[in-house]
């Protein structure tokens, strides 16, 4: 499996998550939800993202930005004045428990007399793995549309509205693959400040090594067996590793299965022997040393609180 695929699987949209909004000038939305990531995307006119304390950046049709939680932001006409709550038209907040929003933003005027028309998605992103790539995101970023992006914006667009059994699953979906497009080009881009092992894997000695545990992490990996993967020495493969990832092999594995752990103990059905099993130790208690070190607790009490902030289905555990 693709790494960028394997941690960005977890990312999706759900139901009632987005929102389409009319904006006639002068217009004002402050997002204040605190969502992990919110996706914009202008359908037609243009506007200003300005995170808070941050530097305003425009987005304007062809162009997709991201916005990283979970402080507030505003989307607005005016950069200067139109994040405060006395300017003519008032600012609106959005909140995603709310109905998702398909009118004006400004009282009522007919949609054909606004000159913009935003498309914003939210994702509450609970999961480990996709943290692990997307905590290299700015505070917000805005990304042309790519060749293989841009179509999909005319599709989007023609599917609102339309009443079809399953719009939901179609319009979340689409939503889901755009985030991903923007995520992609963006890493891509010179600006963009990725992971070191985002880059090690296109590297021939490292990247070898990184796609073997990523493929078989419970495999119990030396540096040996891993330089064989690359066709060179232990010792050419720990420096190059080092300098590209920031950690030795060994140790960025431990901090892998220590990432894929923390997302199987939010799942009850499993004891933390089955999931210590499931990243590569034989036994509980080696597992909970590792577990501690690196994430600072143990999983029995990583458990009680990821189960505690958000329900999960009642299961009787099984080893």
């Amino acid at each position: 499996m693709d790494v960028f695929d394997e941690l960005l699987r977890g990312v999706r949209g759900r139901g009632a998550v987005f929102g389409r909004s009319v904006l006639c000038a002068p217009w004002s939305l402050r997002f204040t939800d605190g969502a992990y990531l919110t996706l914009c995307l202008p359908l037609r006119g243009a506007g200003w993202i300005v995170p808070e304390g941050g530097e305003p950046l425009r987005v304007e049709v062809g162009e997709a930005a991201i916005v990283r939680g979970p402080a507030p932001f505003v989307f607005t006409d005016d950069p200067v004045d139109g994040t405060g709550a006395g300017r003519a038209g008032g600012v609106r907040e959005v909140r995603w428990d709310q109905t998702r929003d398909t009118g004006s933003a400004s009282g009522g005027s007919p949609e054909f007399d606004c000159a913009t028309v935003l498309l914003a998605a939210a994702y509450d992103v609970q999961e480990q793995l996709p943290q692990r790539l997307l905590r290299a995101l700015p505070p917000a970023l805005v990304v042309p549309d790519e060749e293989d992006c841009a179509p999909l914006r005319d599709y989007l667009e023609a599917q609102l509205g339309r009443g079809r059994p399953g719009d939901q699953i179609v319009l979340d979906r689409l939503l889901d693959w755009m985030l991903v497009c923007t995520l992609r080009d963006w890493f891509d881009r010179p600006e963009a400040n990725p992971p070191g092992w985002y880059g090690a894997l296109g590297d021939e000695v490292a990247g070898p090594a990184l796609r073997a545990m990523h493929e078989d992490p419970a495999h119990p990996w030396t540096t040996t067996e891993l330089a064989g993967r690359a066709g060179v020495s232990r010792t050419t493969l720990a420096k190059r590793f080092t300098e590209l990832v920031g950690d030795g092999p060994v140790a960025y594995l431990t901090e892998w299965r220590m990432t894929l752990a923390a997302d199987l103990l939010t799942r009850p059905e499993l004891t933390v022997a089955a999931v210590a099993r499931r990243v590569g130790y034989a036994d509980a208690f080696g597992f909970s040393a590792a577990f501690k070190r690196v994430r600072g607790e143990s999983p029995s009490a990583f458990r009680r609180e990821a189960l505690a902030s958000g329900p999960a289905e009642a299961a009787a555990p099984v080893g």
